[in-house]
C-alpha cells in the first residue's frame, strides 16, 4: 500500500488552511497491532532527521508518540510509505488541527461498527452477495450513492422488519476502540454525532449503545411488518453529511478547527475535508487516495492520540 500523490498534495492543502495562524506541525506515530516493536526506533529516527522543535511526547509507551516540526518534511511520503509497510500510522497536522476537539462526527458502517448493515440485511434476505458487491463499489466512489442505495434497498422488499432486531443482536459489533473513543470524548465535554448513509433503525441502536448525543441516517420504509423496498426521501448522502456537520457546528457555536470527523467511504470525503481534523479510518482505496490524514493500522483510539490525549486519560465503557 502506498500513499498517492493526490493525498500528499492534500497535506500541503491542509497546511495552507492554517497559514498565518501557527506555522508549526505535529507529527504523530501510532502503532497498529503488528507495529509496536519498531515504533520507538521510528519515532527517534524521525525526531532527529526532521529537526524537531522540542522533545518527544509519548502518549502510550512504545505505541504512540508525537513531536513538533517547523514544516512538512520534504521526504514525508517516503517516510509514510516505510512506516505503513511496518504497520505504523504516520500523520502530520498543523498544531491547531491536532488539538482536542469539541465536536465529533462519525460514520457508522465499517467505521463505528465492523459491518455494513445493509449487507447483513441482504444476507438475511438471500441477496447478500449481490448487495455486497454494490456496496463495495458505492463506498469506493464507483457508483452514484443515491442510486446504489435505492437499488440495494429495493432488493430487500418483503423482508420482515423483525429481522432488523436480530441482525443488530447477532451480526453487528462495535469497531475496536469505538467505545473508548466516544466515552473519552464525552468525558471531555465533546458533542458526538453519528451521521450515516445507513438507516435510523441501526443508528438509533448504535448511538444509544455508545452514548452518543445524536444521530442522523436514512429511513427504511415498512408497511404491514415488512420492508417495502423503498427508502425515505431525502436520502442522506455525502451532501447531507456536510450539512449535518455545518448545522451541528453552528448550533453549538463552534469553529471548523473544533471539529473532528471520521469515515471510510466515498460519501464521507466531503465531510472529512471540511472538518478541522478529518480522518479516513481503514478506508476504501479511493478514499485513502484523497485523504491526507489516514489511520490504516491502529483502532479508533488513534483519533484520541491525534488530539494529543494520552492512553492514561482514556475512559473505558
Amino acid at each position: 500500500m502506498t500513499w498517492s500523490g493526490s493525498a500528499v498534495e492534500g497535506v500541503v492543502s491542509h497546511r495552507c488552511r492554517w497559514e498565518g495562524k501557527l506555522r508549526v506541525y505535529v507529527v504523530t506515530l501510532i502503532a497498529g497491532p503488528d507495529g509496536g516493536p519498531s515504533t520507538a526506533g521510528s519515532v527517534d529516527a524521525l525526531h532527529r532527521s526532521w529537526g524537531a522543535k522540542g522533545g518527544i511526547t509519548w502518549l502510550a509507551p512504545d505505541a504512540a508518540a508525537r513531536f513538533v516540526v517547523p514544516d512538512v518534511p520534504p521526504d514525508f511520503q517516503q517516510a509514510w510509505e516505510r512506516r505503513d509497510a511496518e504497520g505504523i500510522d504516520l500523520v502530520i497536522t498543523p498544531v491547531a488541527a491536532g488539538s482536542v476537539k469539541k465536536l465529533l462526527l462519525a460514520d457508522m458502517d465499517s467505521t463505528m461498527i465492523g459491518q455494513e448493515c445493509i449487507d447483513e440485511l441482504a444476507d438475511e434476505a438471500g441477496v447478500g452477495d449481490r448487495v455486497a458487491g454494490i456496496t463495495a463499489r458505492a463506498m469506493n466512489g464507483e457508483l452514484d450513492f443515491d442510486a446504489a442505495l435505492r437499488e440495494r434497498v429495493g432488493l430487500l422488499k418483503g423482508l420482515d422488519v423483525d429481522v432488523i432486531a436480530r441482525v443488530l443482536a447477532e451480526r453487528i459489533t462495535l469497531a475496536p476502540g469505538a467505545a473508548t473513543l466516544i466515552a473519552t470524548m464525552r468525558a471531555r465535554g465533546c458533542h458526538t454525532a453519528l451521521v450515516s448513509g445507513g438507516f435510523t433503525a441501526f443508528t438509533e441502536a448504535i448511538a444509544g449503545r455508545l452514548g452518543m448525543d445524536e444521530h442522523r441516517a436514512n429511513i427504511l420504509v415498512a408497511a404491514d411488518g415488512v420492508l417495502t423496498g423503498k427508502v425515505g426521501a431525502p436520502i442522506l448522502g455525502a451532501d447531507a453529511k456536510v450539512r449535518a456537520l455545518a448545522e451541528i457546528r453552528d448550533r453549538l457555536g463552534l469553529e471548523p478547527v473544533d471539529v473532528i470527523a471520521v469515515g471510510d467511504g466515498a460519501n464521507d470525503l466531503p465531510m472529512l475535508k471540511i472538518a478541522g481534523l478529518g480522518v479516513a479510518a481503514h478506508a476504501k482505496p479511493a478514499v485513502r487516495a484523497q485523504s491526507p490524514i489516514q489511520i490504516n493500522h491502529a483502532d479508533l483510539t488513534a483519533l484520541l492520540y491525534l488530539q494529543g490525549i494520552p492512553k492514561a486519560a482514556f475512559v473505558e465503557m
